[in-house]
């Protein structure tokens, strides 16, 4: 696990490396990982590097044709494998009961089904599989717009039930906690923890983060698991096991 365990360095995915990185830690090397919606490979490469076979399925051939050049370079081309197709589709693309892990991340806002897309990755899990789930948080975007002067934006957010913005809304949905829980709860998964993402990291100027990263790390991993500083980072990052 050397490689991955240099990822949370970045403030940005640090909190998702680090429940990653626990979940492998405890369970060894050579699982098999699922990445639905894995684009370029930002996590299946590092994933692959520590020894575990990694598929990632994704719509974009271009992103899939990046990835495959990233894992050669690598030198993990044969522990990573592409897919291309759709998170709706994840039923018909992976073999059910197959992997002992599987990453969704930023693919829940945007699917026809959202309900669907996560029967569909309880059913990919063995049992005892864990799956990683970020989503985007309604909170923050209402506070975000706020902030910024776009009041009636904000009002929009925080009352729509699907905490859209409006027919131009590039994202279908937002959650909070409590949604997102109960959408992985439908389909018999257990969330074992919830942690807020760029809880401050989104916040901060860059000459600040540049200027002292190490505090902000540091700042960013506590204030990842404190209600309410969790409930109000940019992104909700959910860890849940097949029982």
């Amino acid at each position: 696990m050397e490689r991955t365990h240099t990822r949370p360095a970045e403030p940005r995915t640090a909190v998702v490396w680090a429940a990653l990185r626990e979940e492998t830690d405890r369970r060894g090397t050579n699982l098999v990982v699922i990445d639905v919606g894995g684009g370029t490979g930002g996590f299946a490469v590092p994933l692959a590097e520590a020894g575990h076979r990694v598929t990632v399925v994704d719509a974009s051939p271009d992103a899939l044709a990046a990835l495959t050049r990233r894992a050669a370079e690598a030198g993990v081309a044969g522990r990573v494998a592409a897919v291309q197709g759709d998170g709706d589709r994840l039923a018909e693309l992976v073999p059910a009961g197959s992997a002992d892990l599987i990453l969704c991340h930023s693919l829940l806002e945007v699917v026809d089904d959202p309900a669907g897309v996560v029967g569909a990755l309880a059913s990919t899990l063995r049992p005892g599989g864990a799956v990683s789930v970020v989503v985007a948080n309604r909170a923050a975007a209402v506070l975000s717009r706020a902030m910024s002067g776009h009041l009636g934006v904000a009002a929009a957010l925080l009352s729509d039930p699907a905490g859209r913005a409006g027919a131009g809304d590039k994202l279908r949905r937002r959650f909070d906690p409590a949604g997102a829980t109960a959408l992985l709860g439908t389909a018999g998964l257990v969330v074992e923890r919830i942690q807020g993402v760029r809880v401050v990291a989104d916040l901060v100027p860059g000459a600040v983060a540049d200027a002292d990263p190490d505090t902000l790390l540091a700042l960013e991993l506590i204030a990842a698991e404190l209600p309410p500083y969790r409930d109000i980072a940019t992104q909700l990052h959910l860890f849940a096991r097949k029982p």
